[in-house]
């Protein structure tokens, strides 16, 4: 008799757990709710981050479900409800874009990289000592172009075709009066800068856009394999909004040591966007977006490994091993979220 009321005991506690369980699970604020995450079209250390939201959105209850999408798209398709969010569009270059459909969509906190990033123009520091190239607009000289070129014209590496970037970059050739010496190069990025790293490690003049942090500064590194080239004065097309001149102090590696450097743009910023109706229901969702932010170093050293292995186990194994090192901030980023909700 005592077994089998220890038995049934048992039973209850086990139903008592379980029924515990799902009350539990079902407190949750993303309980029985898919949320839609647009993932851009290029690698970077967005991905990290990317995972360690998805991560964070299970805890809270969510069903994450990813749809690779350029930014351009994604602030179409968010605007008809078809995509709930995307974890970071670079501010201001995608501003134009999003102000297009702010009625529907909003920014969420105040960036991802908690210092911000600066972007401009680089050149190899073998020509540029050997030339004594401080600026930009020094390779408006005829003269240095052609040592830079047999063509003449130099090759700038500009941004994909479609990238707002390589827009500032065109409107920023013109403006300096550079448009008849360097020639605007827009293709698959990636592939683009494979080639001018090698040309770089073999020694040859390149020229290139970039930004960091970014991949492109682990392999080419600035003050070493290359320095920035400031830039003449500020210039921004008239439909991007600046609030920042483009003079950034402490850049590394801008040439001649200049302090502070000219920029192509002042810093910028990854902004997570989603969609007002969704984040007006989903209040977990919006806060732990605007605390999920995280220092220049930590994302440098993201990009710095996804340029050596860019594969979803990688960029699984780098999220998770940050979540755990971090571990006492995730959980309160988690506990601010549930709060929020509630």
């Amino acid at each position: 008799m005592a077994a089998f009321w220890t038995r049934r005991a048992g039973l209850i506690l086990a139903l008592a757990g379980l029924w515990a369980g799902c009350a539990s699970a079902e407190a949750l604020p993303g309980a029985g709710k898919t949320v839609r995450i647009a993932i851009g079209d290029t690698l970077g250390a967005g991905r990290m981050q990317d995972h360690i939201i998805e991560t964070a959105f299970q805890k809270l209850g969510y069903k994450p479900v990813e749809t690779q999408i350029n930014p351009t798209l994604f602030f179409q398709a968010s605007a008809l409800g078809d995509l709930d969010m995307i974890s970071g569009v670079n501010f201001p270059q995608r501003e134009p874009q999003f102000k297009a459909v702010e009625k529907q969509l909003a920014t969420i906190g105040d960036g991802t990289i908690v210092e911000g990033g600066v972007n401009g123009y680089l050149i190899d520091k073998k020509t540029a000592d050997a030339l004594g190239i401080t600026q930009l607009d020094q390779l408006k000289d005829a003269q240095i172009a052609a040592k830079l070129s047999a063509e003449g014209k130099v090759n700038l590496i500009n941004c994909d075709p479609g990238w707002s970037c390589g827009d500032v970059v065109e409107y920023q050739l013109d403006k300096f009066g550079l448009k008849s010496t360097i020639k605007s190069v827009r293709g698959k990025y990636e592939a683009l800068m494979a080639e001018a790293i090698a040309r770089v490690m073999r020694g040859e003049p390149t020229l290139y856009y970039a930004w960091s942090p970014s991949w492109v500064m682990d392999k080419l590194v600035p003050g070493k394999d290359v320095v920035w080239l400031p830039t003449p004065f500020d210039a921004v097309p008239p439909n991007i909004k600046v609030s920042a001149s483009a003079l950034v102090p402490g850049v590394k590696g801008c040439a001649g040591g200049q302090d502070p450097c000219r920029m192509a743009l002042g810093q910028w910023n990854y902004m997570p966007i989603a969609n007002r109706d969704f984040l007006a229901k989903n209040p977990a969702i919006q806060r732990f977006l605007a605390l999920s932010r995280y220092p220049r170093d930590t994302w440098a050293k993201w990009e710095g490994a996804i340029a050596l292995d860019s594969s979803p186990r990688a960029i699984k194994a780098a999220a998770e091993a940050w979540i755990k090192e971090n571990q006492s901030t995730f959980d309160g980023w988690i506990n601010e979220s549930l709060a929020a909700a509630r």
